[in-house]
């Protein structure tokens, strides 16, 4: 059994990844249930800096039906992340600098709670894209010509 919640395949496509950092994620009760039962989606949020603090934008947690929800809006309500100062100010710096933005990665599990996998990303342009198609499609072609010549 794997610890990962979630990835964000897409954000690994779109955005050259220069930099990972861990952070934990403050969620309510019915959140890590649904969490739990795979119901959740990061493909389009990202994460801001305001106030000297980290929050997750546009991440969605489908409840589960018997989820006490009085608001549907509470499925995608921004969720604070949590980071120590120096991590903060260490995100601080290079956001502020052009082009910079905070991607989630992945969701998993450590210790019984859900952490989030962020990216310091930098958007890929679309010729760089297909050079990576590209790429991975001539690797994948090797790997088959070797496999075809050692039978």
């Amino acid at each position: 059994m794997t610890n990962t919640i979630i990835k964000n395949k897409k954000a690994l496509f779109d955005f050259n990844i220069e930099d990972q950092i861990e952070a934990g994620i403050s969620l309510k009760g019915w959140e890590v249930k649904s969490l739990r039962d795979n119901r959740g989606n990061i493909k389009e949020s990202y994460a801001i800096l305001k106030n000297n603090e980290v929050f997750l934008i546009g991440a969605h947690f489908s409840p589960l039906r018997n989820a006490n929800i009085t608001d549907e809006s509470e499925a995608t309500r921004t969720r604070k992340l949590l980071l120590n100062k120096k991590e903060i100010a260490k995100l601080n710096g290079y956001i502020s600098q052009k082009g910079y933005t905070l991607i989630p990665i992945s969701m998993y599990w450590k210790n019984g709670k859900v952490k989030v996998k962020l990216g310091l990303a930098k958007g890929r342009r679309k010729q760089d894209k297909r050079h990576l198609i590209k790429e991975r499609d001539w690797k994948r072609e090797q790997e088959r010509l070797a496999k075809k010549n050692t039978t």
